[in-house]
């Protein structure tokens, strides 16, 4: 799914003020070919693979030090928007900066939105409609679409660790790049071919590594992996209440907190899910009773580590899960 969204003119009076203010130089003249932003490098990587060497790609988030979820953009960030011919973001209210850049930058651009690919926000939408009525029956008012921290109530948006996802929004990018400039759409075809051959080797791995594993019950310190490890086979059994409050940066809850660490003592759990960019005191507690009990431990990251592309990161992956969970 696919949007295209025009400037709200006092926000661009205002964004034009603030880069002057900033002293930001003039942008370089446009290179040839489309300018594709990203929010992420890694749909960065994916728009690059389609885009081959037709098309200049941005990302605007690519080191693992910087959080999606409360990234300020700067007055650069604007600037790229703004020449966009595509805009790629995750959506779901994981990267919600990016629509803000875009409302307020007068770019005309294309957006293409995975969790709208993956139909997470129509989902979302319908929940929160059902709800508000509820809501609006009971209290009199209706009830706000997200949840205050940018996320989308009852969805996981992080999909691009749902492989299937990941090949519907190449295809969904594909599609653009051939209507923004039809001269090349073959070759936009070509790139997008090879790139899903790619990946169909990696679900082939997914579908077999799921069978060798034989299942069982995982933990997570945050439901970044989430759509991975199913397709593995696992059920994640951690606490909501734990996982949405280190995602949200808030403070566990307690009792959830003590419903981890049974779980992690359960003696049922095979592995836990640790993402390296949401680290605090409470999971790395969980982590220490992990290790404690001789849970293997996998780290899972949000974006595209040094060195790797896509589909050898999805690898990389499977292949630590598969090593972690199966006996020496």
């Amino acid at each position: 799914m696919t949007t295209t969204r025009r400037a709200l003119p006092a926000l661009l009076v205002a964004s034009a003020a603030g880069l002057a203010l900033t002293g930001c130089a003039a942008p370089a003249p446009e290179a040839a070919g489309l300018s594709i932003v990203a929010s992420t490098n890694v749909y960065g990587d994916i728009a690059a693979a389609i885009a081959g060497d037709l098309a200049t790609v941005t990302s605007i988030i690519d080191s693992a030090a910087q959080d999606p979820h409360s990234y300020e953009a700067s007055a650069q960030d604007q600037l790229a928007i703004a020449g966009a011919d595509l805009v790629i973001e995750n959506g779901g209210g994981y990267d919600p900066f990016i629509d803000l850049l875009v409302e307020g930058s007068g770019t005309t651009a294309v957006v293409v939105s995975a969790a709208a690919v993956a139909g997470l926000e129509e989902d979302a939408h319908s929940e929160e409609e059902a709800h508000s009525e509820e809501e609006a029956h009971s209290e009199g008012e209706a009830h706000s679409e997200d949840d205050g921290h940018g996320h989308l109530e009852g969805v996981n948006e992080h999909v691009w660790y749902d492989v299937h996802v990941m090949g519907d929004v190449a295809a969904a990018i594909a599609g653009e790049l051939a209507e923004l400039d039809a001269a090349n759409a073959a070759a936009y075809e070509q790139n997008l071919a090879a790139w899903v051959t790619e990946l169909e080797a990696v679900e082939a791995e997914l579908e077999a590594a799921a069978a060798a594993l034989g299942g069982g019950v995982v933990a997570a310190t945050e439901p970044v992996p989430a759509y991975l490890l199913a397709e593995l086979g696992f059920d994640d059994e951690t606490p909501e209440e734990f996982t949405e409050a280190i995602e949200e940066g808030a403070d566990v809850p307690p009792l959830a907190l003590q419903q981890t660490l049974d779980l992690i003592a359960s003696g049922e759990v095979r592995l836990l899910a640790y993402n390296e960019q949401t680290a605090s005191a409470e999971t790395e507690r969980v982590r220490a009773a992990a290790e404690a009990a001789g849970i293997p431990v996998v780290s899972f990251v949000e974006t595209l580590p040094d060195g790797e592309d896509y589909v050898s990161w999805m690898r990389a992956n499977i292949e630590a899960v598969v090593g972690a969970v199966t006996p020496a």
